[in-house]
Protein backbone atom coordinates (compact mmCIF):
# COMPACT_ATOMS: atom_id res chain seq x y z
CA UNK A 1 0.00 0.00 0.00
CA UNK A 2 1.25 3.57 -0.91
CA UNK A 3 1.47 5.83 2.00
CA UNK A 4 0.07 9.32 1.57
CA UNK A 5 3.19 10.98 0.77
CA UNK A 6 4.29 8.63 -2.13
CA UNK A 7 0.27 9.19 -3.20
CA UNK A 8 1.00 13.06 -2.87
CA UNK A 9 4.22 12.68 -5.32
CA UNK A 10 2.29 10.52 -7.72
CA UNK A 11 -0.56 13.10 -7.97
CA UNK A 12 1.98 15.72 -7.89
CA UNK A 13 3.48 14.51 -11.32
CA UNK A 14 0.35 14.08 -12.91
CA UNK A 15 -0.75 18.26 -11.59
CA UNK A 16 2.74 18.58 -13.59
CA UNK A 17 2.41 16.86 -16.65
CA UNK A 18 -1.65 18.17 -17.30
CA UNK A 19 -0.25 21.80 -16.58
CA UNK A 20 2.82 21.56 -18.88
CA UNK A 21 0.43 20.10 -21.41
CA UNK A 22 -2.67 22.54 -20.57
CA UNK A 23 -4.97 19.97 -19.79
CA UNK A 24 -7.69 19.98 -17.26
CA UNK A 25 -8.94 16.60 -16.14
CA UNK A 26 -12.05 15.38 -14.39
CA UNK A 27 -12.95 11.92 -12.14
CA UNK A 28 -15.50 9.63 -12.66
CA UNK A 29 -15.15 6.92 -9.89
CA UNK A 30 -17.20 4.60 -8.59
CA UNK A 31 -14.89 1.93 -6.15
CA UNK A 32 -12.77 4.61 -4.82
CA UNK A 33 -14.88 6.95 -4.10
CA UNK A 34 -13.71 10.35 -5.00
CA UNK A 35 -9.76 8.92 -3.23
CA UNK A 36 -8.30 9.83 -6.64
CA UNK A 37 -9.90 13.70 -6.63
CA UNK A 38 -9.25 13.69 -2.97
CA UNK A 39 -5.51 13.01 -4.23
CA UNK A 40 -5.62 15.52 -7.34
CA UNK A 41 -6.91 18.34 -5.40
CA UNK A 42 -4.44 17.73 -2.44
CA UNK A 43 -1.60 19.14 -4.77
CA UNK A 44 -1.56 22.96 -4.17
CA UNK A 45 -2.07 24.99 -7.74
CA UNK A 46 -4.62 21.71 -8.78
CA UNK A 47 -7.52 24.17 -10.04
CA UNK A 48 -5.13 25.22 -12.78
CA UNK A 49 -5.79 21.42 -13.83
CA UNK A 50 -8.64 19.61 -12.25
CA UNK A 51 -12.08 20.40 -13.55
CA UNK A 52 -14.71 18.20 -11.02
CA UNK A 53 -15.11 14.99 -10.39
CA UNK A 54 -18.06 12.64 -10.20
CA UNK A 55 -18.64 9.90 -7.45
CA UNK A 56 -21.06 7.58 -9.44
CA UNK A 57 -21.22 4.93 -6.89
CA UNK A 58 -24.76 3.37 -8.20
CA UNK A 59 -25.48 2.25 -12.06
CA UNK A 60 -28.33 4.91 -11.91
CA UNK A 61 -25.92 7.19 -11.31
CA UNK A 62 -23.28 6.13 -14.01
CA UNK A 63 -26.61 6.25 -15.93
CA UNK A 64 -28.29 9.49 -14.80
CA UNK A 65 -24.56 11.77 -14.27
CA UNK A 66 -22.10 10.14 -16.94
CA UNK A 67 -24.47 9.06 -19.84
CA UNK A 68 -23.36 5.11 -19.39
CA UNK A 69 -25.94 3.06 -21.33
CA UNK A 70 -28.32 0.85 -19.45
CA UNK A 71 -27.67 -1.69 -21.56
CA UNK A 72 -24.31 -1.36 -21.25
CA UNK A 73 -24.75 -2.00 -17.46
CA UNK A 74 -27.04 -4.54 -17.84
CA UNK A 75 -25.13 -6.71 -20.42
CA UNK A 76 -21.64 -6.34 -19.17
CA UNK A 77 -22.08 -5.09 -15.16
CA UNK A 78 -20.85 -1.95 -13.89
CA UNK A 79 -17.34 -3.64 -13.78
CA UNK A 80 -16.14 -3.92 -17.35
CA UNK A 81 -14.12 -1.95 -19.88
CA UNK A 82 -17.18 -0.97 -21.59
CA UNK A 83 -18.73 0.72 -18.91
CA UNK A 84 -15.40 2.53 -17.68
CA UNK A 85 -15.07 3.83 -20.91
CA UNK A 86 -18.29 5.13 -20.88
CA UNK A 87 -17.72 6.74 -17.90
CA UNK A 88 -14.54 8.28 -19.10
CA UNK A 89 -16.45 9.33 -22.23
CA UNK A 90 -19.40 10.86 -20.61
CA UNK A 91 -17.48 12.86 -18.12
CA UNK A 92 -15.43 14.38 -20.89
CA UNK A 93 -18.65 15.38 -22.68
CA UNK A 94 -20.49 16.67 -19.02
CA UNK A 95 -17.48 18.43 -17.93
CA UNK A 96 -15.88 20.22 -20.84
CA UNK A 97 -12.60 18.98 -19.45
CA UNK A 98 -10.07 17.37 -21.73
CA UNK A 99 -8.72 14.50 -20.01
CA UNK A 100 -10.84 11.82 -18.06
CA UNK A 101 -9.67 9.12 -15.73
CA UNK A 102 -12.47 6.29 -14.79
CA UNK A 103 -12.14 3.81 -11.94
CA UNK A 104 -15.30 1.46 -11.22
CA UNK A 105 -14.16 -2.12 -9.28
CA UNK A 106 -15.24 -4.69 -6.90
CA UNK A 107 -12.97 -3.75 -3.54
CA UNK A 108 -14.84 -6.12 -1.09
CA UNK A 109 -15.34 -8.03 1.29
CA UNK A 110 -18.47 -9.41 -0.47
CA UNK A 111 -19.94 -8.61 -4.03
CA UNK A 112 -17.57 -10.87 -6.60
CA UNK A 113 -18.83 -13.08 -8.97
CA UNK A 114 -17.72 -15.62 -11.08
CA UNK A 115 -15.06 -13.86 -13.37
CA UNK A 116 -15.10 -10.89 -11.05
CA UNK A 117 -13.86 -11.72 -7.66
CA UNK A 118 -13.26 -9.02 -5.35
CA UNK A 119 -10.48 -6.80 -6.34
CA UNK A 120 -11.64 -6.50 -10.10
CA UNK A 121 -10.88 -3.16 -11.02
CA UNK A 122 -11.44 -1.88 -14.40
CA UNK A 123 -9.61 1.45 -15.35
CA UNK A 124 -9.96 3.55 -18.65
CA UNK A 125 -7.92 7.07 -18.86
CA UNK A 126 -8.72 9.16 -22.14
CA UNK A 127 -7.41 12.35 -23.48
CA UNK A 128 -9.38 13.96 -26.39
CA UNK A 129 -7.06 14.93 -29.14
CA UNK A 130 -7.24 16.93 -32.18
CA UNK A 131 -9.58 15.19 -34.12
CA UNK A 132 -9.97 11.67 -31.62
CA UNK A 133 -9.74 10.34 -28.07
CA UNK A 134 -6.58 8.92 -26.77
CA UNK A 135 -7.86 6.20 -24.44
CA UNK A 136 -6.50 3.73 -22.25
CA UNK A 137 -8.34 0.93 -20.67
CA UNK A 138 -7.07 -2.13 -18.47
CA UNK A 139 -8.40 -3.96 -15.63
CA UNK A 140 -6.15 -5.22 -12.54
CA UNK A 141 -7.02 -8.02 -10.14
CA UNK A 142 -5.33 -6.40 -6.30
CA UNK A 143 -5.63 -9.16 -3.57
CA UNK A 144 -6.06 -7.80 -0.44
CA UNK A 145 -8.45 -6.45 1.73
CA UNK A 146 -10.82 -3.29 1.41
CA UNK A 147 -8.24 -0.76 1.60
CA UNK A 148 -5.44 -1.98 0.20
CA UNK A 149 -8.18 -2.37 -2.91
CA UNK A 150 -9.15 1.02 -3.12
CA UNK A 151 -5.47 2.49 -2.13
CA UNK A 152 -3.95 0.54 -5.38
CA UNK A 153 -6.59 1.57 -7.41
CA UNK A 154 -6.06 5.18 -6.07
CA UNK A 155 -2.47 4.37 -7.38
CA UNK A 156 -2.62 2.67 -10.66
CA UNK A 157 -5.24 5.49 -11.77
CA UNK A 158 -2.70 8.06 -11.30
CA UNK A 159 -0.17 5.91 -13.15
CA UNK A 160 -2.69 5.86 -15.67
CA UNK A 161 -3.09 9.36 -16.50
CA UNK A 162 0.68 9.74 -16.72
CA UNK A 163 0.64 7.06 -19.41
CA UNK A 164 -1.91 8.80 -21.78
CA UNK A 165 0.42 10.91 -24.49
CA UNK A 166 -0.54 14.55 -23.58
CA UNK A 167 1.80 17.15 -26.00
CA UNK A 168 3.65 19.52 -23.74
CA UNK A 169 2.95 23.53 -25.04
CA UNK A 170 6.44 24.28 -25.85
CA UNK A 171 5.48 27.59 -27.08
CA UNK A 172 3.63 29.12 -24.05
CA UNK A 173 0.37 30.73 -23.79
CA UNK A 174 -0.69 33.11 -26.29
CA UNK A 175 0.87 36.83 -26.19
CA UNK A 176 -1.38 39.51 -26.18
CA UNK A 177 1.30 41.97 -26.60
CA UNK A 178 3.44 42.65 -29.53
CA UNK A 179 6.72 41.11 -29.88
Amino acid sequence: MLSDPELYELAARVGHKLRAAERRIVTAESCTGGWVAKTLTDIPGSSQWFECGYVTYSNAAKNRDLGVASGTLERFGAVSEQTVREMAEGALRVSGANVALAVSGIAGPDGGAPGKPVGTVWFCAAARQERAIDIIAEDKLFAGDRAFVRNRSVQHALRLILRLDLPVNLTGPPRSDPP
